[in-house]
């Protein structure tokens, strides 16, 4: 009779399952920032985005007001490598008068309690740390401010909703002038308690409390937060999972008898999953049903007694101790005789099994929202398989003999692919505050530490023009006479002196070595209405021995490479003419002489500074014997990308590399080149701006960093701009960062690994993959795996800020370069304002997620006068190179005609 009359309360996992379902339908409404106002579970942000990680130390106290008693607790922290940490804890009542009064005398009373147990524990003398967990639905809009939504579990408290607690809190400490206290935190009960499991569990992201009240928060990550900004790391969120089904969502599930007790209650069709579930209403569920079978002749002979009619006279404890079955049916027994029925066997058994079926919902109910958590949990990091640990407080997982087993049970069965640990919270409401406390004391040291350590990295506008205005004043040292030789921006001659104007065409060779490969090209260019440019090429790899071997040896290596590519192609007979692109510092004394200034970007061949690489390339081909080339001209890679773009675009005079290596060339007046003779046209100058600096003139934004990273160079004191700006040292600048921020304790639990001590581990390629937009930080932690760092959540977030400020910087500083050169070129012109284009090649500018953006910003900014248009070059190296000896050759030609 009893399973006929409580049929509906019973559950099948299939609907179970679809609780489960609207369960997560809800969760994402509430985490919109459009749906979340009709939401019912409201998704509250906590503003906890850390688990305690063992490093948190120091004496802290905190309050603790949601339950039937009002606690204060000292906890110290011990750092001794045991994360052991010690409670001492004073209790208090919560009399009616102050728990239904107003705000001020509540908050009043909570002070006054505190420095009654500041006296007790000699604490007045101290500066603590606070934690108040206040266990009601409250918006957060930073750790330490809380406004509270409405009141829960009896309490009704006039002219607080609405406000901010915590301000009120600081309010009624500030009475007392014996007492100085820092309000650091504001934490829910739940979140509490999953902070307090975090100590001891790392693995604990999950928070649930089920006894007088009931809800779960859970480590949510921040991208799917639409209601706070940033997209970085994880926060804690609050569910406030009471009010799920406040909307009818779960009116298919409710009984007669849940809709009686909803009526009865002080905050009717509010809160009605929580008066399904909590112990605060099982209790009165269990009497309403006893009450109607009575009622109805099923029970005691159909004799109500007055005790049964008294709302609240059956409690969770009694309901609990009916169901120790080990103790048979003697509890249950004198339970009801108390109530004045006088029971029967039968009676006792019936009533037992309500007690049981009531119990056994509420545990099914709690595991299918539990489990739409875990399921939330494991798909946001894309785990097939995930463990976790939940950690658990309340009355009623605690003290009723049947809860924990039946809602262990049941999740394992809703989510086989969750391995799930329960961990039970000793303490968990007033510890977890101080937890939440301490980590908040340790990020906030850790931040100022952090910002420390980047601040050098951020240049203010300022700073910039000022880079600006010291750029261009090294670019004039350069084009002087009698300052050339000892200038830092070498504004080194190309004897190039046109672009191009479409009438180019014929077969070209070109030849480009810049980096660890060598490239061999053939291009076809046409003219006239089919204008077009057809390249073929073979790459070959130029090994570490020759890079830093003879001269000799690394040009019959490039010969050699020519060799095997005119086989290749079958055209060894063809006396072809040809570009050599070649990315070093060379001085120019003709458009086909060029001597190497000095080594970069890694090579160091012997016998080669000082040197003519045209003539060197010449003897190698007449030390091989096997065909003739015709060298027209020696080209830097800068120069080709100018080429190349002003080949699609006539307004093209700039050219910028931001790769391995950083750059820029332009077309200068003749007469503003002293170094040449004559004042007529143009010619372009190949800046080699990656020297700026090297006279000491940018010292003062040098960091420790950079001079560590120089330092440790093949070729210290030289190219610092370059250091500073290009690809091939930004990786080198971001781990020394990381270094010292591990010495200091910050990252990687203070452990430097092997890989990380490796110089050149951390390439330019890495700093662009982990500040992409869409890398979640999960990849982020994929990544450093990679290179062997065994990193969390909190560790990605540092190390994508650190890559974020390097990168920003050299973006900046390559635009404050940029800057000073279309000012002198709008100057040059002589125009108010400049319409110009820059070509621009090179890994970093074309594949790192922001650099472009920030160094375009960047040149808005201090060269308001010019418009700037940049354009991607297709292949300036290769194509470029063809493109100036196609020029030469036409402008030879004009001149011998």
């Amino acid at each position: 009779q009893v399973d006929r009359y409580l049929y509906p309360m019973r559950l099948s996992d299939d609907a179970l399952l679809d609780v489960m379902a609207r369960f997560q339908a809800e969760m994402v409404k509430g985490l919109g920032r459009d749906t979340n106002p009709t939401a019912t579970v409201k998704m509250l942000p906590s503003f906890v985005r850390s688990l305690p990680d063992g490093s948190e130390k120091g004496d802290f106290l905190a309050v603790d007001l949601g339950g039937s008693q009002f606690r204060a607790h000292q906890v110290k922290v011990f750092d001794d490598g045991k994360q052991s940490s010690q409670l001492e804890s004073k209790f208090y009542p919560t009399p009616k008068e102050v728990i239904q009064g107003s705000g001020t005398e509540l908050f009043d009373y909570i002070a006054d309690c505190l420095s009654d147990f500041m006296e007790t524990k000699d604490l007045k003398h101290k500066k603590l740390p606070l934690g108040f967990t206040f266990s009601f639905p409250c918006k957060q809009t930073k750790l330490a401010e809380g406004v509270l939504l409405n009141w829960t579990k009896h309490f009704k408290v006039r002219g607080v909703q609405d406000t901010d607690v915590v301000s009120s809190l600081r309010k009624a400490l500030q009475k007392h002038k014996d007492i100085d206290v820092d309000v650091l935190a504001l934490v829910n009960d739940t979140v509490g308690t999953m902070m307090t499991c975090g100590y001891d569990d790392p693995r604990c992201e999950v928070g649930l409390i089920i006894g007088t009240g009931t809800n779960a928060c859970y480590m949510e990550e921040m991208r799917h937060i639409d209601l706070v900004e940033g997209d970085e790391g994880r926060m804690c969120i609050n569910t406030e999972w009471g009010a799920f089904g406040d909307d009818g969502a779960l009116d298919d599930l409710r009984t007669e008898f849940d809709r009686e007790l909803d009526l009865g209650s002080l905050n009717p069709g509010k809160q009605l999953f929580e008066k399904m579930i909590s112990s605060l209403y099982l209790g009165e569920l269990v009497r309403l049903i006893i009450l109607k079978m009575t009622k109805e002749g099923l029970l005691f002979n159909g004799k109500v007694s007055t005790a049964l009619l008294t709302k609240g006279k059956i409690e969770m404890k009694h309901v609990s101790a009916m169901e120790k079955y080990k103790e048979g049916l003697s509890n249950t027994k004198e339970i009801l005789t108390e109530l004045n029925l006088f029971p029967s066997e039968e009676d006792c058994i019936a009533v037992q099994h309500v007690c049981t079926i009531v119990s056994f919902r509420s545990a099914n109910l709690c595991a299918a929202a539990l489990a739409a958590i875990l399921t939330r949990l494991r798909e946001n990091k894309k785990l097939l398989r995930m463990r976790t640990t939940v950690g658990i407080d309340g009355g009623l997982y605690k003290t009723h003999p049947q809860y924990p087993k039946r809602l262990h049970k049941v999740v394992r069965r809703l989510v086989p692919n969750c391995d799930v640990r329960f961990l039970l919270s000793v303490s968990g409401s007033g510890k977890g505050a101080a937890m939440v406390t301490a980590v908040a004391y340790r990020l906030a040291a850790q931040r100022k530490q952090i910002d420390a350590a980047l601040s050098p990295f951020l240049l203010s506008l300022e700073t910039l023009r000022e880079v600006k205005h010291k750029m261009r004043t090294e670019l004039e040292y350069g084009l002087k006479r009698e300052t050339q030789g000892s200038a830092s921006v070498k504004m080194l001659p190309t004897y190039v002196c046109g672009t191009p104007d479409g009438t180019e065409k014929g077969k070209f060779l070109a030849l480009d070595l810049g980096g660890t490969n060598f490239r061999v090209l053939l291009v076809k260019i046409r003219s006239g209405r089919r204008r077009s440019v057809q390249m073929y090429n073979k790459i070959f790899a130029i090994p570490l021995e020759i890079m830093q071997g003879t001269g000799e040896e690394l040009f019959d290596h490039i010969v050699q490479c020519i060799a095997d590519f005119l086989e290749y192609m079958g055209i060894k007979g063809a006396r072809l003419p040809l570009g050599f692109t070649f990315s070093f510092p060379c001085r120019q004394a003709s458009i086909d002489k060029g001597t190497l200034v000095g080594w970069t970007k890694g090579f160091k061949a012997t016998d080669c500074e000082g040197e003519d690489v045209v003539d060197m390339l010449r003897e190698a081909i007449r030390r091989r014997n096997e065909f003739d080339l015709d060298i027209v001209a020696v080209v830097n890679d800068t120069v080709g990308t100018m080429m190349t773009c002003g080949y699609e675009d006539p307004n093209c005079e700039i050219g910028l590399i931001a790769g391995t290596g950083s750059n820029v060339c332009y077309m200068e007046d003749m007469k503003n080149i002293e170094i040449v003779e004559g004042n007529e046209g143009k010619m372009c100058i190949n800046t080699e701006w990656g020297g700026f600096g090297d006279n000491g003139c940018i010292d003062n934004i040098r960091t420790k960093y950079d001079k560590e990273v120089d330092e440790g160079s093949l070729n210290p004191g030289k190219q610092r701009y370059e250091k500073m700006t290009s690809g091939m040292y930004l990786g080198e600048i971001v781990r020394q960062i990381l270094i010292d921020l591990t010495k200091q304790g910050l990252l990687f639990r203070g452990q430097i690994s092997e890989s990380l001590r490796k110089r050149g581990i951390f390439e330019t390629k890495f700093l662009s993959q982990i500040e992409s937009d869409r890398l979640a930080l999960l990849q982020v932690r994929r990544i450093l795996q990679q290179l062997g760092l065994d990193s969390t959540c909190d560790d990605s977030i540092i190390v994508k800020e650190v890559c974020g400020a390097v990168s920003k910087r050299a973006a900046q500083l390559c635009g404050a370069g940029l800057a000073a050169i279309v000012e002198k070129k709008r100057e040059n012109r002589g125009v108010e304002r400049l319409q110009i284009t820059v070509g621009v090649d090179g890994t970093l500018y074309k594949l790192h997620p922001h650099f472009s953006r920030i160094l375009r910003e960047t040149v808005k900014e201090l060269a308001p006068q010019c418009d700037v248009t940049f354009m991607l070059s297709e292949d300036g190296s290769g194509k470029g190179a063809a493109l100036i000896t196609a020029v030469a050759k036409r402008l030879h030609n004009v001149g011998q005609k």
